[in-house]
């Protein structure tokens, strides 16, 4: 029987090398220059074309990667696999080259590109990124997380600004657990001491006879027949309501302008209590508390209390490169 006739060996090309052969390496358009030495590859499969030079200048990993001797042969043109994904990886290479970048979708997103910024050393995006954080849509949804980067990167004054913006929340919730269990604990106690400190103080200042002479004064009697002790039990009925508001939402929402809206202190049973509460004497019957004076006084104590986290501990990141 006759040998079979001998087939030709094919050599299977590297999958970079093979993909050109069959169709175009999925270059991103941005960064598709011949030109570039480096190639990234997102986990996406998207290559980005970078000159040298660029991520040297930009990136501290970069510069010390790319000041290493070159392997026998020279560098070659495989790419490097990031294990980000495009809208990761695209931002953060648009700004390392002076590119514009698109509006932030969420602020999980910002989140993971200053993270892999600050793992590639990369000073300059950080500080493009920084104003960003501070959005207002940030800080509406999601004042936690803002405060959380802001700590981490110590940015006192984003810190800060985060930090007035968490009073209207109950951090006790159970929801916002994980979201302060991600910080250190330095910077956890210092956003609920803020929240404590601010019912602490309150408390201070509606028991004070020189803030509230009708409602704390030992004894204090009807302005009117001056004859007859008030009987406070109301006024200390609204106080305790009042600090139970502040257990729930440090910022006190209920007490301010919107006071008269549904669930503000305009509408609560101890509210109307307290201002229908009067003098028990026969033929006076004044009213114990003037309610605008009182109402415009704890609007006053309220706005008084401290608003932003004290800062003392943090250190702002100087160099990470």
């Amino acid at each position: 029987m006759a040998a079979p006739a001998p087939q030709e060996t094919k050599l299977k090309a590297p999958a970079h090398e093979q993909h050109t052969l069959d169709a175009p390496l999925p270059y991103h358009s941005a960064f598709a220059d011949s030109d570039a030495e480096i190639v990234l590859a997102s986990s996406e499969g998207t290559l980005y074309r970078v000159h040298a030079y660029t991520l040297r200048t930009t990136s501290g990993i970069f510069k010390t990667l790319l000041s290493l001797p070159p392997p026998p042969g020279g560098h070659g043109v495989e790419p490097i696999p990031i294990d980000e994904p495009d809208k990761v990886l695209e931002p953060l290479l648009c700004l390392m080259c002076g590119l514009p970048t698109p509006p932030w979708n969420s602020l999980d997103d910002l989140s993971a590109v200053l993270t892999l910024a600050q793992n590639w050393g990369a000073l300059g995006p950080i500080a493009l990124l920084r104003p960003a954080l501070t959005a207002h849509r940030f800080l509406a949804a999601n004042p936690i997380h803002v405060y959380a980067l802001a700590t981490h990167f110590g940015w006192r004054a984003e810190a800060q600004f985060a930090s007035t913006h968490t009073l209207s929340l109950d951090l006790l919730d159970p929801k916002h657990a994980d979201s302060l269990g991600c910080m250190p604990a330095v910077a956890t106690i210092a956003l609920l001491r803020l929240h404590r400190t601010r019912r602490d103080a309150l408390s201070a200042l509606l028991n004070s006879p020189e803030r509230f002479l009708a409602g704390n004064g030992q004894p204090f009697y009807c302005s009117a027949c001056a004859i007859t002790p008030l009987e406070n039990r109301s006024w200390r009925a609204l106080k305790h309501r009042i600090l139970k508001e502040l257990d729930t939402s440090a910022a006190g929402d209920g007490l301010g302008p919107g006071m008269w809206k549904e669930g503000g202190m305009g509408t609560w049973k101890e509210a109307r209590e307290c201002w229908a509460a009067v003098c028990v004497k026969s033929g006076c019957g004044a009213a114990n508390y003037d309610r605008p004076a009182t109402v415009k006084q704890i609007r006053a104590c309220v706005e008084g209390l401290p608003a932003v986290v004290e800062v003392d501990w943090l250190e702002e990141e100087r160099n990470m490169d």
